[in-house]
């Protein structure tokens, strides 16, 4: 399949967002930069800080959406209701720590605060599921550091190596 674009979708976590309270920058930024990045982006959501919800979202998603890869923005840092790398393991079948290793590895090199994230990224199905931070910045700067990478991988896990021309 010469040109394939990966199917996408973008989960923002955030109470305040979801309460209203505030305007999500962060999905947008990563729709666009995938979008950019020739992935067909099928799906964005905005649930609160609640792992149940989290888990099942991500769990439909993988399932029964049939999604090359899921992105998570926000509840990756150290508040008490931040839950996404907790959901985000609960569901997963295998664990891919280099992705969120690499990301945390780029964001070091501009603040040191980059180790207080928690965010994982793992396998579940034939998805791949990235936890990015939620600050637009910080979203940008980690999706920089691993989507030149993603291809390749997502080739490998969906069986499609051989097939994809990017």
């Amino acid at each position: 399949m010469e040109g394939y674009s990966w199917k996408a979708a973008v989960v923002t976590l955030s109470d305040k967002g979801f309460a209203g309270e505030r305007e999500d920058k962060s999905g947008p930024l990563i729709c666009k930069m995938l979008t950019d990045a020739g992935y067909d982006v099928q799906k964005t959501v905005l649930l609160p800080d609640e792992k149940e919800k989290i888990k099942k979202c991500l769990c439909q998603l993988c399932d029964e959406e049939d999604n090359d890869i899921v992105f998570t923005t926000g509840g990756t840092g150290f508040a008490p209701r931040d839950c996404t790398p907790e959901a985000t393991m609960e569901v997963a079948e295998r664990n891919a720590p280099g992705i969120a290793e690499a990301m945390r590895l780029a964001s070091l090199k501009i603040t040191p605060r980059a180790m207080l994230s928690r965010g994982v990224s793992v396998i579940r199905g034939q998805t791949l599921i990235i936890n990015l931070p939620g600050s637009p910045k910080a979203v940008k700067e980690n999706l920089e550091a691993v989507l030149p990478s993603l291809d390749h991988g997502l080739a490998i896990l969906t069986g499609r190596d051989g097939e994809c021309a990017r």
